[in-house]
């Protein structure tokens, strides 16, 4: 029997789903319960060509270390 994951504290949903990785309902319902640290950027790009290269342009400066 599956623990009932919407009743699990996040932190033992995030445990359960980094053990068990293949279980993609507890996946779900744990990136449904995620949510952006305060402080933290958002990007809100549009699902276009152009918002792929903007979002490209962003991971490429931010692994490279730039701003």
């Amino acid at each position: 029997m599956k623990p009932n994951f919407e009743e699990m504290p996040w932190s033992e949903l995030r445990a359960y789903v980094l053990k068990y990785r293949e279980d993609t309902t507890a996946l779900h319902i744990f990136m449904n319960r995620c949510q952006p640290r305060p402080g933290s950027n958002g990007y809100d790009f549009p699902s276009t060509e152009e918002g792929r290269k903007q979002m490209d342009e962003v991971f490429r400066r931010k692994l490279s270390g730039e701003n």
